[in-house]
């Protein structure tokens, strides 16, 4: 007997050390736990700021396009003349080619970019050889850095920040003399996307032959054949107007050019932040639903050891 009261004496005061201790431990485990809800916590908030961005650049590009849309349907009547008269012949067999690869100076606009630079690197093959050479215009910073990785010794002329503001003919048209007197061509390229839609656009190839390619081919007949029953006004002779109507034709198709894949930009950009918006809101409902259970689990795990502490204690 008075060694199981010893027993019972020495138990009535060790208890309150014991009670202390498992305090202590349930305490650190609490905090154990509570890493994981925080770190689900913090990722629902980079998830909520990540839509409010997507979404607001979704509103930002709806604007611009709205604004660039009017301007880009009008311009498309300025290269039809000549493609009723010309036509366009993106087969000719020439020797000196030359793409004009256009694209954006910024991304997060889907793969409408990484489509024109696989265009382009077709073309370049399509038309090499032993006796031809195609050389690069590149416009837009996204063309640069994907061509300059394999074709930087074939780029002639690189122009960047065309959009940094508002379009308009003189200013493609300056840009357009620019290229025509530093590059040697038979035949410019030019690689765009044509708009259709918001959430659609065309990659087109738009031709335009030098005034000598111009005079060979009308002299062989076909379509261009019929620029022989077209009277001449004025002094001039065929090749300076040919030269003269190849610098304007080029002028306008570029403008045109620039102008759609600027539109086809913001369209492809609208659909791509749209679809960020609607995956960041699923990522976040899988996040709230994660973050709700793991707390869940947490609280049941701390009240089954609180309960089964004071069934010890009590016991």
């Amino acid at each position: 007997m008075s060694a199981m009261s010893a027993m019972r004496r020495e138990g009535k005061r060790f208890a309150p050390l014991i009670l202390r201790s498992s305090l202590s431990l349930d305490q650190n485990l609490i905090g154990a736990r509570s890493i994981s809800t925080q770190i689900v916590r913090n990722r629902m908030k980079s998830v909520k700021n990540i839509q409010k961005i997507t979404k607001a650049m979704k509103m930002v590009a709806a604007s611009k396009l709205r604004a660039i849309q009017t301007r880009t349907e009008n311009s498309r009547g300025l290269w039809q003349p000549f493609t009723a008269l010309l036509g366009d012949t993106p087969s000719v067999d020439v020797k000196k080619n030359v793409v004009v690869t256009i694209s954006s100076d910024k991304g997060l606009c889907g793969g409408i970019n990484s489509t024109s630079v696989k265009i382009s690197r077709v073309l370049s093959k399509l038309n090499s050889g032993p006796d031809k050479e195609t050389k690069y215009v590149i416009l837009g910073e996204k063309a640069k850095a994907q061509l300059t990785r394999d074709s930087k010794k074939d780029i002639e002329i690189i122009i960047t920040e065309l959009q940094k503001n508002p379009l308009n003919y003189t200013q493609v048209s300056v840009l357009a003399d620019d290229i025509l007197k530093n590059v040697e061509y038979d035949a410019l390229r030019i690689v765009f996307n044509k708009f259709q839609s918001v959430v659609s656009f065309l990659p087109t190839v738009s031709t335009v032959l030098s005034p000598e390619v111009v005079e060979r081919e009308a002299e062989a007949g076909g379509r261009l054949g019929e620029l022989d029953s077209y009277e001449i006004e004025g002094g001039d002779t065929k090749s300076e107007i040919l030269q003269n109507l190849a610098e304007f034709q080029f002028s306008c198709v570029m403008f045109n050019a620039v102008l759609e894949n600027a539109c086809s930009e913001q369209g492809a950009r609208m659909s791509a932040m749209d679809s960020s918006s609607r995956n960041a809101g699923d990522m976040l409902d899988r996040l709230t639903l994660t973050y709700n259970r793991t707390r869940q689990a947490s609280i049941t795990t701390e009240l089954i050891e609180i309960i089964s502490g004071a069934s010890a204690l009590t016991g």
